[in-house]
């Protein structure tokens, strides 16, 4: 199933009927939620798995890439992240804002140098 109006018109669906609409077995839905974050269904009452409409739309398109374009489960994660639909790791969050702060931190030298350049440039030109 590859077109998003092919499914049929629900606010929920059960762990069988996305078994059945995505064409994995329900062990492996449950085995990608554990790898995917942005697939989360919620929990009835009952504790039976509710998936939304839009982690229909995820599983069919995590299926695309690992059956059909032959990515890793890694690669998958990495293509989501890269199309905004997958959240980032925790690490990658950690490392992005070390990155942000030690960037910050080399502009402010630079910065700090250019000033000094700026100050011994007109001793330099008067010898």
């Amino acid at each position: 199933m590859d077109e998003d109006d092919e499914l049929p018109v629900k606010f929920y669906y059960r762990i069988g009927e996305v078994s059945d609409l995505v064409g994995v077995e329900p062990h492996v839905l449950r085995y990608w939620e554990t790898e995917f974050r942005s697939i989360r269904p919620q929990k009835s009452r009952k504790g039976q798995r509710i998936y939304s409409r839009r982690d229909v739309d995820r599983l069919l398109k995590v299926k695309d890439l690992l059956y059909t374009h032959g990515f890793t489960i890694a690669g998958a994660r990495r293509r989501l992240r890269e199309t905004g639909l997958e959240p980032p790791t925790q690490q990658e969050v950690r490392v992005a804002d070390r990155t942000r702060v030690m960037l910050g931190d080399l502009r402010r030298d630079v910065e700090s140098m250019l000033a000094e350049i700026d100050l011994l440039a007109p001793v330099a030109r008067s010898r």
